[in-house]
Formats: C-alpha cells, sequence, structure tokens
C-alpha cells in the first residue's frame, strides 16, 4: 500500500514537472524540428513558433482563472530584465541603421581592412572581441559594438556573414565568462563565497587554452581570404561614431549610454557632411527601429512563456531530479554544471540561471568537498556555454537583428562556446586543475 502511495506520488510529480516543462518542448518541436526535416530554418518564423508556444503555455497553466494566468505571462514579459533588453534593442537598431546611412560602418570596415593582414581577418575579430568583452565584462555590449563591423567586413570580403557574426558573440562571451566587472562572475563568486580573483585564476586555466585553441582555427581558416583593395582616403571623420562607441564601451559607459552617444554623433556627423538632413535622420533612426521589430517581440513572449514555465515547477523540477542522485565530488560538479544549463535553458539568461542555482550549489559543493572556486567557475562556464548557443537568448537575437540574419544561421559557427563547454567538461571528468579540485 505504501510502495502504491510512493509511486503515485513520483508520478503525480514527474507529470507535474514535464507538464511544466513542455511548452518549452512545443517550441523545439514546432520551430526546430520542423525547421531541419524541411531544411530550411526560415519556413516556421520564430515568432510564429513562440506565439503558439506562449499560447500553449497559457493553456496548460491551469488552476487559475485566464486573466491571472496572462498577468503572469504579462509579468514575465515586462520585468525590468526584459524592459532593459528591448530598450537595448531600440537604441541599437536606431543607431546602427543611422550610422549605416551616414557611411559610418564602410568608413569603420575600410579602415579595419586597411589595418589589417589578411590572414589574421577571423583571428583579429575574435581577439578585439575577447578584449572588449573582458575589458567591459558584457557579451551584449561587445555584439552591439562589434557585429555591424563584422559584418560589413564580411560583405567586403565575401566571407560567411553567419561565420563572422558568430565569431562576435563567441568573442563576447570570453570577457563575460572570466572578467571580473562580468555580473555572471560577481553572481557566481557571490553566491559560492569566494574571491574575485580566485574565481578568475581556476577560470583562465579552463577557458584560456580553449581561447588559444579557437584562435588557431581561426587563423587557419583565415588563411585563403583575400582582402579587396580598400582606397586609402578613408572618410575619418565617419568612423568617430563607432570609435566612440568603441572607445566609451571599454571604459565602462553603460551601453544605453554608449548607444545614445553614437546615435547622437551620426546625426551631427550626417548633417554637417550633407549625408542627410535631420528629418532623414529621424527616417534612418525609425526604420532601424521598426527593424528590430521582431526581436522586441521574441523577447517578451520569451519573457513570458520562461515566467509560466518557473511558476509551474519547471526550474524546481530540474534541481530536484538532478541532485537527488550525487555520491561523489565528480558527481556533485557534473549535477551543478547540469543544474546550471538546464536552468539556462528554461531562463534564457545566464545571470538569472547562476542566481537560480547559486544557493544549492553552495549545498552541494559544502556537502561533497567541492571547491568554492571550482564551483563559481563551473557556474560561470556552464551558464555561458549555454547562453552562447540558444538561439532565443538576448546576444543571438541581437547579433542576427544588427546583421540581417536568421538566429539559426548562426549556431553551426559558434565554436568558442562551445570550446569552453567541453574544456569545462574535461575540467570535471579529469579533475583540473589540480590545486582546486
Amino acid at each position: 500500500m505504501v510502495f502504491h502511495t510512493l509511486l503515485r506520488t513520483f508520478a503525480s510529480i514527474m507529470k507535474k514537472g514535464l507538464l511544466a516543462l513542455s511548452p518549452l518542448m512545443v517550441f523545439i518541436v514546432l520551430y526546430l524540428l520542423t525547421s531541419i526535416i524541411a531544411r530550411d530554418f526560415y519556413k516556421v518564423p520564430i515568432t510564429v513558433a513562440f506565439m503558439m508556444a506562449s499560447i500553449y503555455a497559457v493553456i496548460i497553466y491551469g488552476g487559475r482563472p485566464i486573466r491571472e494566468r496572462i498577468n503572469v505571462f504579462s509579468k514575465g514579459a515586462g520585468t525590468t530584465q526584459m524592459m532593459l533588453m528591448m530598450w537595448i534593442f531600440v537604441l541599437a537598431g536606431a543607431f546602427a541603421h543611422s550610422a549605416k546611412l551616414m557611411g559610418s560602418i564602410d568608413a569603420t570596415v575600410s579602415l579595419a581592412l586597411l589595418m589589417m593582414p589578411d590572414e589574421m581577418l577571423l583571428a583579429g575579430q575574435f581577439l578585439a572581441a575577447c578584449f572588449i568583452s573582458l575589458s567591459i565584462g558584457t557579451s551584449v555590449g561587445t555584439i552591439v559594438a562589434l557585429t555591424p563591423i563584422a559584418a560589413g567586413i564580411a560583405q567586403q570580403t565575401g566571407a560567411s556573414v553567419p561565420l563572422m557574426t558568430a565569431i562576435i558573440v563567441g568573442g563576447s562571451f570570453f570577457g563575460d565568462n572570466l572578467s571580473v566587472i562580468s555580473d555572471t562572475t560577481i553572481m557566481a563568486t557571490t553566491t559560492q563565497g569566494c574571491r574575485l580573483s580566485d574565481k578568475f585564476r581556476v577560470n583562465s586555466f579552463i577557458v584560456i587554452p580553449a581561447a588559444l585553441v579557437i584562435l588557431v582555427v581561426y587563423i587557419l581558416m583565415g588563411s585563403g581570404i583575400t582582402i579587396p583593395q580598400q582606397p586609402s582616403d578613408v572618410a575619418l571623420v565617419k568612423v568617430i561614431p563607432y570609435l566612440a562607441v568603441l572607445v566609451t564601451a571599454v571604459f565602462g559607459l553603460n551601453v544605453m549610454a554608449v548607444l545614445t552617444l553614437g546615435i547622437l554623433l551620426t546625426g551631427v556627423i550626417g548633417i554637417a557632411d550633407g549625408t542627410f538632413d535631420v528629418f532623414s535622420w529621424f527616417q534612418a533612426m525609425g526604420e532601424g527601429i521598426v527593424g528590430m521589430g521582431e526581436l522586441i517581440i521574441i523577447t517578451m513572449m520569451a519573457g513570458g512563456l520562461l515566467e509560466i514555465v518557473k511558476q509551474q515547477g519547471g526550474i524546481n523540477f530540474i534541481i530536484e531530479r538532478l541532485t537527488r542522485h550525487v555520491h561523489t565530488k565528480r558527481g556533485a560538479e557534473l549535477s551543478i554544471a547540469a543544474l546550471v544549463s538546464l536552468v539556462n535553458l528554461c531562463t534564457a539568461n545566464n545571470t538569472v540561471a547562476i542566481l537560480t542555482v547559486g544557493g544549492i550549489t553552495k549545498q552541494i559543493g559544502d556537502r561533497y568537498g567541492v571547491d568554492s572556486r571550482k564551483a563559481a567557475s563551473i557556474l560561470d562556464t556552464f551558464s555561458c556555454m549555454m547562453q552562447g548557443v540558444i538561439p532565443y537568448g538576448a546576444q543571438l537575437l541581437i547579433a542576427a537583428g544588427l546583421a540581417s540574419l536568421n538566429p539559426i544561421s548562426i549556431l553551426p559557427y559558434l565554436y568558442y562556446p562551445l570550446a569552453i563547454g567541453v574544456a569545462a567538461l574535461l575540467a570535471i571528468i579529469f579533475r583540473y586543475p589540480k590545486r582546486y579540485s
């Protein structure tokens, strides 16, 4: 009798947990699976897939009035974090399009091609993304600053636009994962109770070898690229908006302030040299904002859908299932990696994922003797790996929007996020670095 009661309870928990996670499965089937079957990732618009999954999520969120379900969805869609991302999309669209029309992107691309050796075209982009992201501690800011330039270089040289975009996305996660001022680093060290410098040291042993391997790969891949002859008289004044964006970003100015400064400079310079008047500048900004409309819609629907998954206990279900069979230190580290990866998949935000599982990670670490510095490194690295490869994450969405691509087209070229995931997994399996394992 007791056995049957326990069995029914277990079945009920499994049913509720899988039901809570099912909106994500609906999205994956509607978008990824159907696109793979059709061999065309433009066959099913990602907005439609999110809309259908969102409707399904509201329907299955039972036991409460429809109005209350919609309110929960709307709460997730309109969080402070979501609104911040939408503001960044709006400003990025306005800046990118006005900079393009006034010739800033073309001038910056020409200057970069003049200064860059042919064989370092890909590797140079990766190094620039790594340096800037390490300096500013954010992947989004790096992507906003460099993606239009990378896409322009790809078009000028005949290189793959998805590849060049993926290089920037990958390099942006180098600093997001490693920088001591990154929000993921701060969150990981805070929840695990270790110092930023110690976590940086452990993290360096794991991800820097991966970055060097990827750098060599890009050098080899770039050996066959020929940079076309560029005019020597580059309009340097038109480079100022992007130069200002890059410099202010490196010095730590807020990304929204950086983009606002860039927008103002495109207007001042464009009007001064006669490229456009005030009204055509306004029109350029408006067209850029409208071009970001799909990304804003996706961000809202993803936020609402994931909030319902969370409210129904989907994340708690993942945590409970992954921690019940931990018996060894290696198993504890693997469970931490799986926890933060799956929760990141469900939240599409690596900082939120670390915050969500940080407490349980600390408990697992203390119970099985996992070094807090290693635990913080695992949390940060696996969350950045997952965030770097989900097509509905903010980084891939904004990169795809700025490069006019489908986010899925970038996925096959995301070498660095996958490389740090493999490196971190090997560090767990082979107990590396030894001093912290």
